[in-house]
């Protein structure tokens, strides 16, 4: 279309130049005119290519745009999957992680009710209110299926532990706190049986007396850990194991000469002996005397930390007159039976319980 219209521009040209004498035909004109023709074809020509080229490269980069954000949408959506992918895998193996441990401790369906006590009205007694030694002491346990029959006490620079024998030999590990701790815990931390003529002792710390404290064990036939609390109980420690300050005394209660009434339990035995209560004592320069009373005839002697008391010619029951060193704490006793074909020594202990004090007459 350019090419017709310059075309016709020069023929008008040369007929007006013609009309006005000139000769067109002159080397130097047609070569202007060259010129002129080809700068124009070449702009013309030029122009719809570069038009074409631009919008070619448009179309191009426009594809190129849609192919690279099409790419990194598939690869972040690759990368979500992956992420989502390690975030479910993660959950699962915690989820997996949890009910393993979970599987690792007894439930409560599973274990034996807990016992009865009375380890609310207690008060701790720390290794300070001890003297150093080793004592025989009793052990409250939380559940039948985990019973103490046996411990020694050890107070040895300031620290207390307890070599605790028990009534069989199902349990491979104790650990001093909760079943779920057990399970986090690592396996140096547990503390193995020691085997001793047949039967399995543990040796555990000690943090304080007549204070519940946590102990797991693991059973070898369920291998699972059972929640355990455990009690010492310091009233079941001999006299000469309280430091000063310890045993409520006749002193520290403040109790002028003469006699009173107080009330007494009896433990231990078959479970069938028994003492009256309240029974009779006596307090003279601050030192304390009990009139004990058996429920038969059928005892002749009684040792108190090892000295011997007979008992007294009286008629009825066996009656005795024993030395009561404190008070609000199980004095150990061993009382001698003869209802048995042979005499046989019976451990006990006594408890004369403060509260119920009651002043008959002064001295």
């Amino acid at each position: 279309m350019r090419r017709r219209l310059l075309i016709n521009l020069i023929k008008n040209r040369e007929g007006k130049s013609r009309r006005l004498g000139v000769n067109v035909k002159n080397s130097k004109i047609k070569a202007i005119v060259s010129i002129m023709i080809c700068a124009q074809l070449m702009t013309g020509c030029g122009a719809g290519n570069t038009q074409q080229t631009i919008q070619q490269n448009t179309m191009e980069n426009a594809q190129t745009r849609e192919e690279r954000t099409e790419s990194g949408q598939i690869a972040e959506t690759q990368e979500e999957q992956a992420e989502s992918g390690q975030t479910a895998e993660t959950q699962d193996m915690q989820s997996q992680t949890e009910q393993t441990a979970s599987d690792k401790v007894a439930t409560a369906d599973e274990m034996a009710s807990a016992q009865e006590n009375d380890w609310e009205t207690l008060t701790p007694v720390y290794v300070d209110s001890l003297k150093e030694g080793t004592y025989s002491v009793v052990v409250d346990s939380s559940s039948s299926m985990f019973k103490i029959p046996a411990c020694e006490l050890t107070v040895e620079n300031g620290e207390m532990t307890a070599v605790m024998t028990m009534s069989g030999t199902g349990y491979l590990y104790v650990y001093m706190g909760t079943g779920a701790e057990a399970v986090e815990a690592a396996e140096e931390d547990y503390i193995s049986f020691a085997e001793d003529n047949g039967v399995h002792t543990f040796t555990v710390p000690v943090d304080a007396l007549d204070q519940p404290i946590n102990c797991a064990a693991y059973s070898k036939k369920k291998e699972k850990w059972y929640d355990r609390q455990l009690v010492f109980r310091s009233d079941s420690l001999p006299q000469k194991a309280l430091g000063e300050g310890t045993l409520v005394t006749a002193e520290s209660l403040g109790l002028e000469d003469g006699t009173y009434t107080v009330e007494v339990a009896l433990e231990g035995g078959s479970g069938k002996a028994s003492v009256e209560s309240p029974c009779t004592i006596t307090v003279k320069n601050q030192k304390v005397t009990a009139t004990i009373i058996w429920g038969s005839s059928n005892y002749d002697y009684m040792l108190v930390d090892g000295e011997k008391y007979e008992m007294l010619p009286t008629e009825g029951n066996s009656t005795f007159e024993i030395p009561v060193a404190g008070f609000d704490w199980k004095l150990a006793v061993v009382a001698d039976t003869v209802a048995m074909s042979t005499p046989h020594e019976i451990d006990y202990t006594l408890y004369f319980n403060s509260a119920t004090l009651q002043k008959v007459s002064e001295s």
